[in-house]
């Protein structure tokens, strides 16, 4: 229960290596993944989650092993926060950019497509800002966080 069947290093090299994939798995999926989860994308991590498990632990299920590797998952992100935060590049490569998806009333098609975020998705956000016609809003911007921030057109 609490002996350990891997060595301690190797369950570091593999939390470190999973959490390394699942984050450029993430980010290159789209920001709307990470802010903005519908019952298909929570699904979706919820099997993630339990196929990269093994990889993880090796089939050491000790508590210990278990132990370690939420230390070291914590460690890395905490880890990954603070590089994002102090070196503006890697935090851009990590983070990535908002995206204008909206201007003056016109879609950026592309930007909704490279993003997976449907024209349905973009006038949700739109209403929930309490605007009923693109031609009232000056930008809709998708934020690192995958929210969509929108900012009025002003008269």
């Amino acid at each position: 229960m609490w002996d350990l069947t891997l060595p301690w290093w190797q369950l570091i090299i593999r939390g470190l290596v999973v959490y390394a994939f699942l984050i450029f798995i993430l980010r290159m999926s789209g920001k709307r993944q990470i802010g903005q989860m519908s019952p298909f994308d929570l699904v979706f991590m919820m099997v993630i989650s339990n196929a990269v498990q093994n990889s993880m632990n090796g089939g050491d299920n000790s508590i210990m092993a278990g132990v370690l590797l939420a230390a070291t998952l914590i460690v890395a992100n905490l880890f990954a926060s603070r590089i994002s935060f102090s070196r503006r590049g890697l935090g851009k490569i990590m983070q990535g950019e908002p995206r204008v998806l909206l201007h003056n009333g016109s879609i950026n098609r592309k930007a909704l497509q490279d993003e997976n975020i449907t024209h349905d998705e973009l006038m949700v956000a739109i209403r929930q800002a309490g605007f009923a016609d693109v031609l009232n809003v000056r930008s809709a911007i998708l934020e690192v966080n995958g929210s969509i921030s929108v900012i009025p057109l002003k008269h």
